[in-house]
């Protein structure tokens, strides 16, 4: 092969790769750096990082004794009439999905209602949907509007129509912990099982 035609080749092959290398640049832009999560990825967030409730067997509870499993917060009271239910039946529904990793999800259920959620009531309340569910209260009022704030969350007590009766407003949502206690994700109530499953395996995998 003579110089000549060498060096021809050459720059034909060079002008092809300058055609592909926008269209190489736009495939690697369009490729998703994170996961793909479906509730609201709140990674690295400087909140809500840790807790200090005691559950309905009278045991303190920390974010670190759940090490090594998913765990899905929720903050509500035992007798909401919708909500709470709802996320705790999905929530049930979420660790039958998982099948063997199923032992690998831990749910938390966070009292609001202190006055009423003894944890007598917790326990018997948590029993409803799956016994490895834990019920957790704040130690006063005082505690638990701290712990509120730190996980920004809302909740005020409303009064009913009837003398002595009330219901909670609060927030319906769910924080999700990594294996590693690390703060991931934002659940809003309302998301789809199959989708909350998908985010509970990816935390699994170390994603």
């Amino acid at each position: 092969m003579t110089s000549s035609i060498f060096r021809r080749r050459t720059l034909k092959t060079i002008a092809a790769l300058a055609v592909l290398a926008p269209t190489t640049a736009v495939l690697t832009a369009c490729t998703p750096d994170k996961p793909q999560f479906r509730g609201i990825d709140v990674t690295g967030a400087d909140y809500a990082k840790d807790f200090q409730l005691t559950d309905f067997n009278g045991q303190p509870r920390r974010l670190a004794d759940f090490k090594g499993k998913v765990v899905v917060m929720f903050f509500g009271y035992t007798q909401c009439p919708d909500v709470c239910p709802t996320t705790m039946t999905e929530l049930a529904q979420v660790k039958q999905k998982l099948g063997a990793d199923g032992d690998k999800l831990q749910a938390l259920f966070v009292s609001v209602d202190p006055e009423r959620d003894t944890p007598e009531v917790l326990k018997a309340y948590m029993a409803s949907f799956d016994p490895s569910f834990l019920g957790l209260y704040a130690g006063s009022p005082e505690q638990l509007a701290a712990l509120a704030k730190d996980f920004k969350v809302y909740y005020k007590k409303v009064d009913g129509k009837s003398p002595g009766s009330y219901t909670m407003d609060h927030t319906a949502a769910s924080y999700l912990y990594d294996p590693q206690g690390r703060l991931r994700l934002f659940s809003r109530y309302g998301t789809p099982v199959e989708a909350l499953t998908d985010d509970v395996r990816l935390l699994l995998k170390g994603i």
